[in-house]
């Protein structure tokens, strides 16, 4: 899977389908995965194996991720409390190949039109995108700030390329990540991606480094912070323990 995802030429030949409703994901896209996770292809024995790579549509193989991986949107519209952002905080769907990544991702509205305060989670099955999840109450963020007026639309390549990276296994300690985030707000895009750790630093040096290389941003600032200082401090007073 390592290979496959790294390529990027799977960008291209993946389906390209435009939303219709400017709602965030289309309703029958959980049970569409489901269902092509649980049926097993039929055919005889003389059928040759067809990927996504040679035929877009009509493929008949399905290549597995090291992990499965759960979507998860909200949209609080105003501030919100620790219990209600958790109630609005939405499930869409769960995947464990890169075809069926395709699937959901090429189905949900682009980053650049959700609507301002939402935001779009992307965590390994079984985590919650929380901080008092277990999986997270020891660890932190990266986050990267993008001002609306300079990324425009390309935050849509920037939240596709942190995604392969991370269902890709492209970034370092793969095992001390257990997701990544992108927020819209008023006047920039955030990019966040979780990680189990916030005290060994080597660890997280090889991380936010090779984030940097992804997304092609080496003169901005790469903050981290743990969530034990959010958590205490409240997000929008907390200020990052370093920066990459």
């Amino acid at each position: 899977a390592k290979c496959l995802i790294s390529n990027m030429s799977a960008v291209e030949t993946a389906p390209s389908v435009e939303p219709t409703t400017p709602a965030p994901v289309d309703s029958t896209l959980a049970s569409d995965v489901n269902a092509t996770q649980s049926t097993e292809t039929k055919g005889s024995e003389d059928d040759q194996p067809i990927t996504i790579f040679h035929d877009r549509m009509n493929y008949n193989v399905k290549h597995p991720l090291h992990n499965e991986w759960t979507l998860w949107f909200d949209n609080p519209g105003k501030k919100a409390n620790v219990q209600s952002w958790s109630q609005n905080l939405k499930e869409i769907v769960t995947f464990k190949t890169i075809e069926d990544f395709w699937a959901v991702f090429n189905n949900i509205v682009r980053v650049s039109r959700l609507d301002i305060s939402s935001n779009y989670h992307l965590f390994k099955k079984g985590v919650r995108p929380e901080w008092e999840d277990p999986a997270n109450e020891h660890g932190g963020k990266f986050s990267v700030q993008l001002p609306k007026n300079r990324t425009g639309e390309a935050i849509n390549d920037l939240w596709l390329y942190t995604l392969l990276a991370c269902i890709g296994e492209q970034l370092p300690n793969e095992d001390e990540v257990t997701g990544a985030v992108v927020s819209v707000r008023k006047v920039f895009f955030r990019i966040s991606l979780w990680t189990k750790t916030s005290d060994n630093r080597e660890v997280l040096d090889g991380i936010g480094k090779k984030l940097k290389e992804t997304l092609n941003i080496p003169n901005m600032p790469l903050e981290f912070t743990p969530h034990s200082d959010a958590a205490t401090k409240g997000p929008s007073e907390t200020t990052g323990r370093f920066t990459i």
